[in-house]
């Protein structure tokens, strides 16, 4: 059970100031479409009586928008079949003008159509993948003297880059599968040897990933030879670097972590994809996969999951909240530590807020604690 924390905007009487959230989504990555779901999620999540929401939104080439009805214009430019349901809810929207201001930051934008935006006091930026989760991001807020939800420039750009999480995992001990790293110049170039190397080290099936990417976009799984050059190309197009990864018959383990200084750690649930793994179609689209909670594992086991949640998170120095996941070996009953996601999703299929909710966190009562952490944050650093 997680204790609730104090309401941050609670005011007596009916002139109570209410907190004004910047809700940044949309971003460049292949993990756009995921990013709008997840932020009308959140939209909808925050009480009205104590948030204002300002909606900002980021399209495919970088412009920024802020007026206008921002989520449905950029779900009306999105690729629809990545949306649930197929964006049947979508509909075509007046334009709003694009930013080129705010009180803090220029941003990226044409002259024409100028908005400003009203002062914020912290942003929620619900981006996932490069160019939002990154660190990048973070580093804006950071230089404007913004509060924001979530991890730091450090952690979100460890947390992002699967081979740079990989280092601090193993330098804080915790297990991890045995990987390789691939280069795509190497990979051009010298693809018989690069793939022989990977033979050598590992075994089938692999799995095969960009290294800065989330969501399983760009990820596939190798069960022979034409498989794996066929996926180190097509994670080739997402990243210049590239993790392939052992695979193990595993279940997919994942725990959510909140806080800042004293993170807690929630239920362990378990996934049960629908299809033959958890791929982007399994976590977004399919309604065959399943979500256990909590997890069907003893209580040992459990508690171990989430001292490992914790340590992982203090390895990358979080802050705020992140997901982790696990592969628990079926046949060795082995746990591997898998990932961090310092953004996970906040669609209402996603872990997150699901393993908080099971553990007496309801969603309207999390995006407050986010909140209360940002700002809390914001104060230490000053």
């Amino acid at each position: 059970m997680v204790n609730a924390p104090d309401n941050p905007c609670a005011e007596s009487g009916a002139m109570m100031k209410r907190i004004r959230v910047g809700v940044v989504f949309g971003g460049q990555s292949g993990e756009h479409e995921v990013s709008l779901v997840s932020a009308r999620a959140v939209m909808q999540g925050f009480d009205p009586q104590r948030y204002e929401v300002v909606p900002i939104g980021i399209r495919k080439d970088g412009q920024w928008l802020a007026s206008g009805d921002v989520l449905a214009t950029l779900e009306a430019q999105s690729e629809r079949h990545l949306l649930p349901g197929g964006g049947l809810h979508v509909q075509e929207p007046v334009l709003p003008a694009q930013v080129t201001a705010s009180p803090h930051v220029v941003l990226r934008g044409s002259p024409q159509g100028q908005t400003q935006i009203p002062a914020i006091d912290v942003v929620f930026p619900v981006l996932h993948g490069p160019m939002g989760e990154d660190g990048t991001i973070q580093g804006l807020f950071e230089l404007a003297g913004i509060p924001y939800v979530g991890c730091g420039v450090l952690a979100s750009a460890v947390g992002m880059d699967k081979a740079m999480m990989k280092a601090a995992f193993s330098a804080a001990g915790l297990p991890i599968v045995p990987w390789r790293l691939v280069r795509s110049a190497q990979l051009a170039h010298h693809s018989d040897a690069v793939v022989n190397e990977l033979e050598q080290h590992l075994h089938y099936p692999m799995f095969v990933k960009p290294a800065n990417m989330g969501s399983s976009v760009g990820i596939s799984k190798a069960k022979n030879r034409a498989d794996l050059l066929s996926g180190l190309r097509v994670a080739a197009q997402y990243d210049r670097r590239i993790v392939v990864e052992q695979g193990v018959p595993a279940r997919e383990i994942e725990v959510s972590v909140l806080g800042n200084e004293h993170p807690q750690a929630s239920v362990v649930g378990e996934i049960i994809p629908g299809n033959e793994w958890y791929d982007y179609e399994a976590k977004y689209l399919s309604d065959a996969t399943q979500v256990v909670i909590p997890a069907d594992i003893d209580a040992q086991l459990s508690a171990h999951v989430q001292q490992l949640a914790l340590r992982a998170f203090h390895a990358v120095d979080g802050a705020g909240l992140a997901r982790v996941d696990f592969l628990l070996d079926k046949e060795q009953n082995t746990v591997y530590l898998s990932e961090i996601n310092t953004m996970p999703g906040f669609t209402p299929m996603s872990m997150y807020a699901k393993l908080w909710e099971a553990s007496g966190l309801s969603y309207t009562d999390l995006l407050d604690r986010l909140v209360a952490l940002a700002l809390e944050r914001a104060q230490v650093t000053e």
